[in-house]
C-alpha cells in the first residue's frame, strides 16, 4: 500500500490547521489522516464541525483532483451527516469513494473514522474547471 504524502504543503487555510496526508488505494478510492489539535476543538472539547467539514471538503476535493487528471476542481455540494466525537490527540481517517466522473462534474461519497468508529459521512459533487486557476500568491 502506497505511503501517505502530505498534500498541505502551500500555506493557506489547511496548512495553517495542521494539514492533511492523502494515499492513493486505487483510481476511484482515496484515504487521508490527520491528528486532532487543540486549535481544533470547540468550547464541549470536541473536535469543531467546522473543522470536520473543512478536512472532509480538502479530502473530497483531493480526490476530486486526481480523478480528473489533477485539473482544478471547486466543491459545488457536500452534504455532511456528523454522527460522533472526537477529541484532542485523536487521529482521524477518511475514506474516498468516486461514484461517479463525468466531463465537467465529480460525485463522490466520504466517510470519517475515529479509534474504529464512523464520525461523519458525507456526499458531495465537485465542478472540473477546464482551465488553471489563478495564483493566488500562497507558496
Amino acid at each position: 500500500m502506497k505511503k501517505f504524502t502530505q498534500i498541505s504543503v502551500k500555506k493557506g487555510f489547511m496548512r495553517h490547521n495542521g494539514g492533511l496526508l492523502l494515499r492513493d488505494i486505487s483510481k476511484t478510492k482515496y484515504e487521508f489522516k490527520t491528528k486532532i489539535k487543540k486549535n481544533h476543538l470547540n468550547r464541549a472539547g470536541i473536535t469543531h464541525g467546522g473543522y470536520i467539514a473543512s478536512i472532509i471538503d480538502t479530502g473530497c476535493g483531493s480526490g476530486a483532483h486526481r480523478i480528473s487528471g489533477n485539473q482544478p476542481c471547486v466543491t459545488i455540494t457536500l452534504n455532511i451527516n456528523f454522527i460522533g466525537p472526537s477529541t484532542i490527540g485523536d487521529e482521524i481517517f477518511g475514506y474516498v469513494k468516486i461514484k461517479k466522473k463525468t466531463k465537467s462534474m465529480v460525485f463522490l461519497e466520504c466517510y470519517l473514522e475515529c479509534k474504529g468508529k464512523i464520525i461523519a459521512s458525507a456526499t458531495g459533487i465537485w465542478k472540473i474547471l477546464q482551465r488553471k486557476l489563478p495564483h493566488a500568491g500562497l507558496s
